[in-house]
């Protein structure tokens, strides 16, 4: 499914519509060159978002958008603010007894939604972050609906525990007819829909988790739920992917409660045999599960106990690819943020998780306006779902045609295949030396790095005998970016055939553009392999080889010339820091 959007006006016609435009992504904090340590990178957005024509991603509704770019002030627009103004003087009176201090806080917010509205440019969900920010930091109070959250989470963890429920659900009833048609592979595909299907079903029920709900229910009702409608194009592509093998899925979780129900379905993929790894969120944020819930909650710790919590909110590829391989099956991780789904902030280990699954399960309305209701295409394929109405729909949005995607294996197999050739090298007596310089350092010059590196390449060849060289610029296919090729060289680089790893230098550079009959552009003037992000990282690898095979000869820039260097921007090849420069 496809959502069609003609945007107001296109960027670059219109000074004036430009200049709104802008204002729009400052106003809301989410630039990210004027927020560089806050919001990701074009290249971070890309692990999730896929680019067409160009065009900016923003969080928020297509509607939404619109409505902002219009600059009518419609009502709305009113409304949405006044909704989420209502939210925030509700919380006030509900947890702030003293009159004065009620009556200071409700004007303080006052006077702040005031100026934030007066320009109609800030999303909704934005400016609700901002109030429930100044709610929290005046009061002090870090988690407001920590008891309510608890309150729901322990009555549908009594809810799917009770023999009653386990009874029913175990119950065959007439789910099973035409039992000797069927083979034992074809039966036990069609139990594990059926119970996968009830437990989609209780989804749908949010009685079942409201604490102030004190009525028990019985068995016949339990049967009703299970036969709750089940409505969208998605749910045929959910059971697909449940009866695929080894899957891994992102499930975006929502609001306190159904979220025990959503680890009932959780446990039970992982106990097929995928990897489920459940996104919370990194600090509290209204009824939303936090981190702080799993560790203060009894029903969340209890449920949690064998879960694996990724902390580390910059994980590299690497890092993640062993943990993804592991004997574990169900991880817990925090998207980075307190609001509602915003990839722009969201954290480098989410936009890499993201990009590294097979599918991404979203949870709610608010959700599956963002993912599925809106034009913008993503790399993953979306489900969505929802509650309306006692019914469960399921929403589907296939991930973009166009998406090239490296799995674990396809890079193993390339490495694999560059060692086979150093291999085959040294079996005819051959040297085998392996080149590591500038590729992506320089921004907009990656053609200009692979031409001066294949020129001293083969500048090298014509004066050395039997030997084999390592040109990392001939591996290179469009759709990887730096975390694959990375991953893939660090398999080549720790085989232990390399005899001769050189690392290029300021001479190797001017060189290369004196074989072109070129002088050196100021840009490449002084450089050498100290500047690139990668070669940073590879002579830590080279260090970690040489303790290994101390035979092997280093050449290059001196070692303590190679710290300047640091991380990746997510899905970029050049220092993180260089994008705030």
């Amino acid at each position: 499914m496809k959502i069609e959007k003609k945007q107001c006006e296109p960027v670059g016609k219109n000074p004036e519509f430009d200049a709104w435009f802008t204002a729009f992504f400052l106003n809301n904090h989410i630039d990210p060159f004027a927020y560089p340590k806050k919001v990701g990178t074009r290249e971070q957005i890309e692990f999730m978002v896929y680019p067409e024509n160009e065009e900016r991603y923003y969080p928020c509704s297509d509607k939404m958008f619109d409505t902002i770019m219009s600059r009518e002030y419609p009502p709305y627009l009113e409304k949405r603010y006044q909704k989420v103004y209502d939210k925030i003087i509700c919380l006030v009176d509900e947890t702030i007894d003293s009159e004065y201090d009620n009556q200071f806080l409700k004007e303080l917010i006052k006077i702040k939604y005031m100026d934030e509205i007066k320009t109609g440019l800030i999303i909704p969900s934005r400016l609700e972050k901002r109030l429930y920010k100044i709610f929290l930091s005046r009061t002090h109070i870090e988690n407001p609906f920590s008891s309510e959250k608890q309150e729901a989470n322990k009555k549908i963890f009594d809810f799917l525990n009770s023999d009653r429920f386990k009874t029913v659900l175990n119950q065959v009833n007439d789910s099973l007819d035409n039992l000797e048609k069927l083979s034992l592979s074809q039966l036990r595909e069609k139990i594990k829909l059926i119970e996968f299907k009830r437990l989609l079903t209780v989804l749908a029920h949010p009685y079942l988790w409201d604490p102030k709900n004190k009525k028990t229910v019985s068995s016949d009702q339990i049967k009703q739920i299970f036969h709750t409608p089940i409505k969208g194009n998605g749910f045929n592509r959910l059971n697909r992917l449940m009866n695929g093998k080894n899957k891994k899925i992102l499930w975006l979780a929502d609001q306190s409660g159904e979220f025990v129900a959503d680890l009932s379905i959780a446990k039970f993929l992982a106990e097929l045999g995928h990897i489920v790894i459940v996104v919370i969120k990194e600090s509290p944020s209204f009824k939303k599960v936090c981190l702080a819930d799993t560790r203060t909650d009894p029903t969340l710790v209890k449920e949690l106990e064998n879960a694996n919590f990724i902390h580390d909110r910059t994980i590299g590829k690497n890092d993640l690819v062993k943990l993804l391989k592991s004997d574990e099956h169900l991880y817990v991780v925090s998207d980075g943020t307190r609001e509602s789904l915003n990839l722009l902030l969201a954290s480098t280990t989410f936009s890499r998780i993201f990009k590294e699954v097979d599918c991404v399960i979203s949870r709610g309305s608010t959700q599956k306006r963002r993912l599925i209701e809106t034009h913008f295409c993503f790399t993953q394929t979306i489900i969505n779902i929802t509650a309306v109405a006692d019914t469960l729909e399921i929403s589907c949005k296939p991930r973009h045609p166009n998406v090239i995607k490296f799995s674990h294996g396809q890079l193993e197999e390339k490495a694999d295949m560059i060692i086979q050739e150093m291999k085959r090298a040294k079996d005819k007596g051959m040297t085998v030396m392996f080149y590591s310089g500038i590729i992506g350092s320089i921004p907009g010059k990656i053609d200009v790095a692979k031409k001066i590196m294949t020129t001293f390449i083969e500048y090298l060849h014509q004066r050395s005998a039997n030997l084999f060289i390592i040109n990392p610029s001939r591996y290179y296919e469009p759709g990887m970016d730096a975390d694959d090729l990375m991953y893939m060289w660090e398999i080549v680089q720790t085989s232990s055939y390399i005899d001769i790893w050189r690392f290029q230098t300021t001479d190797d550079i001017a060189e290369s553009f004196s074989l072109l009959n070129q002088k050196v552009p100021p840009e490449w003037i002084g450089k050498d392999s100290t500047y690139s992000t990668g070669c940073t990282k590879e002579m830590r690898i080279a260090q970690d080889v040489l303790k290994d095979n101390p035979e092997m000869q280093l050449i290059g820039p001196s070692l303590d010339r190679f710290m300047r260097r640091d991380e990746y921007g997510v899905g970029s090849m050049y220092d993180q820091r260089l994008a705030e420069t």
